[in-house]
């Protein structure tokens, strides 16, 4: 069992919808500075859902915190299989406000014994998600590379910070943040977005090589791993998802998905295959996901214990990485999030 998860265990189906993780609420609902409501479309894209009228004015999205990862224990010669649910363990407590990021270790279903995943929740009402250059991540080019790690001034608000996705060379991809395009969109391919009104997306990219004015980051890598709760079936082509190290199909892989109510889910996990990966963003109940970075050198996910990045946590076991790799220059770009401000709030730089 994770040092970090807590055993439930599974509710009958007509009570499940109502027992959820430590300090979990039902139906928290926001005040309307949270921003604007998400659905998904039946091709999978991101649609925005305006509030109006009376409703409008009084709600603007629901917020709940993750719902508990369920996985079935494998039967023993003495015991039959049991199913047994894990709640979230919450990361930024020291911020004083309820659960915004929170972390959870759990068995991947259908895989073999002894292999874990690792994963990140983000409430996106609350955070800014900040997308950094590295030194050489993306790739090459002539514009300002920015600060190439967390910037000071975000330091105060760091929560968390995580890998981005394949170089430029190994796949080419959409690259703006700053209000700078780095490299132009890709009609076709998976992408996070962040918006002006501080909400977030991960959707098919359908528009043009030039984020329109309402955005204000985009991060594109490969096609969607995980389209309407299910994988894509382009995950059955393992070799269409990155090179591998020493050709293996198997590799630490990472992706980041979004859940029904908005929020952001980072996962991480070594042996794994594009069709293996994208059945844990279905198990951490990700409506859309997308592959980031592969292979045993990038998957990355810190937290921090204060503010002013006092004492990162590596929350992704990889031994090839360092809890503080984001606190100096980088070489790949990267992910950061901070505690917002407001709606709206710019990322730190």
């Amino acid at each position: 069992m994770s040092r970090r998860a807590r055993h439930i265990t599974a509710p009958s189906p007509s009570r499940r919808v109502r027992r959820l993780g430590r300090g979990a609420t039902t139906a928290l609902v926001a005040a309307t500075t949270f921003g604007t409501l998400f659905a998904a479309s039946s091709g999978g894209a991101q649609t925005r859902v305006e509030p109006s009228g009376a409703a409008g004015a009084r709600l603007a999205r629901v917020v709940s915190t993750p719902a508990p990862v369920c996985q079935s224990v494998a039967a023993t010669a003495t015991s039959k299989a049991r199913t047994s649910c894990l709640a979230w363990s919450v990361r930024d407590t020291w911020a004083g406000h309820e659960p915004v990021v929170a972390v959870l270790d759990f068995h991947p279903q259908g895989q073999a014994a002894g292999v874990y995943a690792y994963a990140g929740w983000m409430r996106t009402a609350a955070t800014v998600l900040g997308l950094y250059l590295g030194y050489e991540g993306p790739g090459t080019t002539t514009l300002s590379r920015g600060p190439e790690e967390v910037p000071a001034t975000g330091l105060s608000r760091l929560l968390a910070t995580f890998n981005s996705g394949f170089y430029e060379k190994d796949g080419a991809a959409g690259f703006f943040t700053n209000h700078t395009l780095y490299y132009p969109m890709i009609k076709g391919l998976a992408t996070v977005l962040r918006y002006t009104d501080g909400t977030v997306g991960i959707t098919q990219w359908e528009g043009g090589p030039t984020p329109g004015p309402t955005v204000v980051m985009a991060r594109q890598n490969l096609p969607l791993l995980v389209n309407n709760s299910a994988p894509t079936p382009s995950t059955a082509n393992n070799y269409a998802w990155g090179l591998t190290l020493h050709g293996v199909a198997a590799v630490w892989r990472s992706a980041l998905g979004i859940d029904r109510n908005g929020n952001l889910i980072y996962a991480a996990a070594p042996a794994q295959t594009a069709a293996s990966m994208a059945s844990v963003m279905v198990q951490l109940h990700c409506v859309r996901a997308m592959e980031l970075d592969i292979n045993p050198e990038w998957p990355i996910f810190v937290t921090y214990a204060g503010p002013g990045a006092r004492s990162p946590t590596l929350d992704v076991p990889n031994p090839n990485q360092i809890p503080n790799r984001f606190l100096y220059t980088s070489t790949k770009d990267f992910f950061a999030v901070f505690l917002s401000r407001g709606p709206g709030d710019p990322q730190p730089w």
